[in-house]
């Protein structure tokens, strides 16, 4: 069984992510060339080092203890999924509200957690007054394949703060 709940900042560190697999092996990734989005060979595996979870883990506090969202799923007590959208509107009249984490562990994949945490952050950010999620996905084509199925385009206005730190992602909306 499934139990989602919000995260608090207290309980956030390292050993949270101890049963959590981050592991994705990309074979085919978007790429945007000339004006036009197509999909090229990209081969490589995705995992996070120990020096990526102690930033990922300063990141989720900092997002609890100021306001935001931090949502996780778990199966029997280990976490297996997790949503994080920061708290601050940003982009005028697109009323973006930033979803900067959702990720699903892989022996949790293909069993609607992504789905089930994608919903819950929606919710959060309709009730704090957001007109869009803001997200800046993985450019994998299973990656971009979850978010199309969520509804997202491509962003009207691109976070360049984003951009810069991540270059290949793809940077898009949901309307909420």
């Amino acid at each position: 069984m499934i139990v989602y709940r919000s995260l608090k900042e207290e309980e956030i560190c390292r050993e949270l992510f101890a049963g959590f697999i981050r592991r994705q092996v990309v074979t085919k990734c978007w790429r945007r060339e000339e004006g036009e989005w197509v999909i090229r060979d990209a081969p490589f595996i995705d995992d996070w080092t120990e020096e990526e979870y102690r930033i990922l883990v300063k990141c989720l506090k900092n997002t609890a203890s100021t306001g935001g969202f931090v949502f996780a799923a778990f199966c029997d007590g280990t976490l297996k999924g997790f949503a994080s959208v920061e708290p601050a509107l940003f982009g005028g009249e697109q009323g973006y509200l930033d979803l900067s984490c959702i990720h699903v562990s892989e022996d949790a994949r293909g069993k609607g957690i992504g789905k089930a945490l994608f919903l819950a952050a929606e919710d959060w950010a309709r009730a704090r007054g957001g007109r869009k999620l803001y997200i800046s996905a993985h450019s994998a084509v299973e990656s971009q394949a979850f978010y199309k199925a969520m509804g997202c385009v491509e962003a009207e206005k691109y976070h360049q703060g984003h951009v810069e730190a991540e270059p290949y992602d793809c940077q898009l909306e949901c309307e909420l």
